[in-house]
């Protein structure tokens, strides 16, 4: 993990002039915190609200809350800059909570305690052109969340950029009806998040320099379990960085070096991708089954950071959680390795090293079956000539095997949805 120092607001953080997060020197700093508050205070539904050019410090969270049809814009992400550097009360940054129809627009967002940008039960929510960063790069003491919805209805996110976060980047939790498009994610653990959410569509993003890519995922003991995801035209190569999620949250289980990861979740078409060079898998189907046992003996975690889900040991507790994946199809994919050895980070990057020397799996999926449900459609076609494995991990490996034939998907399921 890169150790970049986060105190100094003046001076350049940035490694690269692409990946430039930092204030840089010619940042003059000023506050507007009182007044935009009472600006979003007294806004009238309909209204537009307009930030100025420069950049802005702030000392606790900022707040939009019962309003409708309200558009808020700056000048630009590089000109309009929102930060929580010296934050001293709150642990979001930006919170917008119970309202209809947001337009969030045009500016950045920095180093929260928590969450940068956190929107919850609001319907109609836009994020376009966002920047949601920690400048510091990327560390534990990081907020979990870049880009926050939650407990959402129509949510659109485009064209924004989330870098840093110690758990997700560009995330979408327990909502419905979402885009996800053409965002750029890197340096965070997990690139883009979809988590027990419903009619998902997520294309025409990068996700590089993470963790893991893109994590599909259903977790127990929430408000609901999602379905129906489409992921397609997105490219998610080189996620290999060191994972730094504090230990207990979920995230913490994914291997470095992870390009995809379906976890627990149902109806999801993953096709039309270009997933390249992530070094331990390209994609992964798993069971909560599975993370649960490579976190046996760690103990949740009451302080998480931000919202970050923690694993949940008692998750057979929960009737209405179904911890195992069915009807996923993996099809039209381009993926390639050119890494001769997994991460060795992880417990699964030293199984696959035992198991799957010299050619890391492009398809893995983990073999632990459901007793409820015999017959799960999970299948693979059309990926190129990959290395497909499949764990058997419900029997110890017993019987691992690198045949896909049975996996393989019928015609009627290479037709998106």
């Amino acid at each position: 993990m890169m150790n970049i120092g986060r105190g100094a607001i003046i001076g350049c953080l940035c490694l690269a002039a692409a990946a430039c997060t930092s204030p840089g020197p010619s940042r003059n700093w000023k506050s507007i915190e009182r007044s935009l508050q009472t600006q979003f205070i007294a806004a009238n539904d309909g209204d537009t609200i307009d930030l100025p050019e420069g950049h802005y410090m702030f000392t606790r969270s900022l707040t939009l809350d019962g309003k409708s049809n309200i558009v808020i814009r700056g000048k630009g992400m590089d000109e309009t800059i929102l930060s929580w550097l010296n934050q001293a009360e709150g642990a979001q940054g930006f919170q917008v909570s119970n309202c209809r129809n947001i337009v969030l627009q045009d500016f950045s967002v920095e180093d929260a305690k928590g969450d940068n940008l956190k929107v919850n039960d609001t319907r109609g929510i836009t994020f376009r052109r966002i920047r949601s960063v920690w400048t510091g790069g990327p560390r534990t003491e990081n907020g979990a969340y870049a880009i926050y919805p939650v407990l959402c209805k129509q949510v659109l996110m485009e064209e924004c950029i989330a870098v840093g976060s110690s758990d997700a980047g560009i995330y979408v939790g327990q909502s419905d009806s979402v885009i996800i498009r053409n965002n750029t994610a890197y340096w965070n653990v997990a690139g883009i998040e979809a988590e027990n959410s419903r009619w998902v569509e997520i294309y025409g993003n990068e996700a590089y320099d993470n963790t893991g890519g893109l994590l599909i995922f259903d977790l127990p003991g929430l408000t609901q379990y999602g379905h129906t995801t489409r992921a397609y035209n997105n490219r998610i190569h080189d996620n290999n960085h060191e994972n730094f999620a504090q230990e207990g949250n979920i995230v913490a289980s994914i291997p470095p070096g992870s390009g995809v990861m379906i976890l627990a979740t149902h109806d999801v078409q993953l096709y039309d991708n270009e997933i390249v060079d992530n070094q331990t898998v390209g994609v992964a189907v798993v069971s909560y089954e599975l993370v649960a046992a490579m976190n046996e003996g760690v103990e949740e975690q009451p302080d998480a950071i931000g919202g970050a889900q923690t694993v949940n040991n008692r998750f057979r507790e929960d009737s209405l959680y179904n911890p195992y994946p069915y009807e996923v199809s993996i099809f039209r994919n381009r993926i390639s390795n050119t890494h001769w050895f997994p991460s060795m980070q992880n417990d699964i990057g030293k199984l696959l090293i035992w198991y799957s020397p010299f050619t890391p799996p492009s398809l893995l999926y983990d073999g632990i079956e459901d007793p409820k449900r015999p017959q799960r459609n999970i299948c693979f076609a059309e990926n190129g000539d990959v290395r497909f494995v499949n764990l058997d991990a419900g029997h110890d490996f017993e019987s691992l095997s690198t045949d896909v034939t049975p996996f393989v998907c019928p015609p009627e399921k290479l037709n998106p949805r």
